[in-house]
């Protein structure tokens, strides 16, 4: 089943590199982010993280998280790993994002559609400015294909992820992450609800002190009925409603 005409989860990315300047930015069905950061050729000398729609009370807080992580690294190199879980996954990925893309020459888009499981089986694709690149056949989270990476569960792909390289590793590991994110569709989501108390420590909403006081605040919107597309409202520079 092609997962791009399906009902499913989307997710596009945008990275735009300027002269010292990069800016990365993601819509889904429950987020709406960008980080731009600016650099001397060098140094990462301002983060400017933005947040448009997030799923948690506690989630912009991660603003300031994602500034002291990155701000002061460098451009070309930044990675400061153990700092992940302390940060917003999504405001986290796009500062890496960035990194990794602060000296392309051309902006890229990135769109990734995960469709909704039929008997358990799905779909998902990842493209780059349109082209298929990468394709997860699917069934119960187990790929069916890629061969390579058949027989592994969606939560055990590190392994293989990191046995490919350049664009192949980051396209692999996107999809992977786009592919679990897009579970949201079966969880009820009523606003007001509490966080999972058996979720781990993973991101900065389900650290201890915001857990504590965080509740569901953000709605869901399915792009995959149609209407507008994601990052339609992101002029390149900031969200406009």
């Amino acid at each position: 089943m092609p997962s791009s005409n399906s009902p499913g989860f989307r997710r596009r990315i945008k990275i735009l590199p300027e002269q010292f300047c990069v800016t990365a930015a993601l819509e889904d069905d429950v987020h709406s982010m960008a980080v731009a950061l600016e650099h001397d050729g060098e140094v990462i000398t301002r983060v400017v993280p933005q947040m448009d729609r997030w799923p948690w009370l506690n989630c912009p807080g991660a603003k300031a998280v994602v500034e002291r992580t990155f701000a002061g690294k460098p451009i070309r190199s930044a990675d400061p790993r153990e700092s992940k879980r302390l940060n917003c996954t999504h405001l986290y990925d796009l500062a890496e994002l960035a990194v990794r893309h602060a000296f392309d020459e051309k902006p890229t888009v990135y769109d990734i559609a995960v469709s909704d499981p039929v008997d358990g089986r799905n779909r998902a694709e990842f493209r780059k400015n349109g082209e298929l690149k990468l394709a997860y056949e699917l069934v119960s989270d187990v790929v069916q294909t890629p061969n390579a990476a058949k027989g592994l569960h969606l939560l055990k792909l590190r392994d293989w992820t990191m046995s490919l390289s350049g664009d192949e590793r980051e396209w692999a590991r996107i999809l992977q992450w786009v592919s679990l994110i897009a579970h949201s569709r079966q969880m009820e989501w009523d606003l007001g609800s509490l966080p999972d108390p058996q979720m781990k420590a993973s991101c900065f909403n389900y650290q201890p002190e915001s857990r504590a006081s965080t509740y569901r605040v953000g709605p869901r919107h399915d792009f995959s009925r149609g209407g507008r597309e994601p990052l339609s409202t992101f002029d390149g520079k900031e969200f406009r409603r």
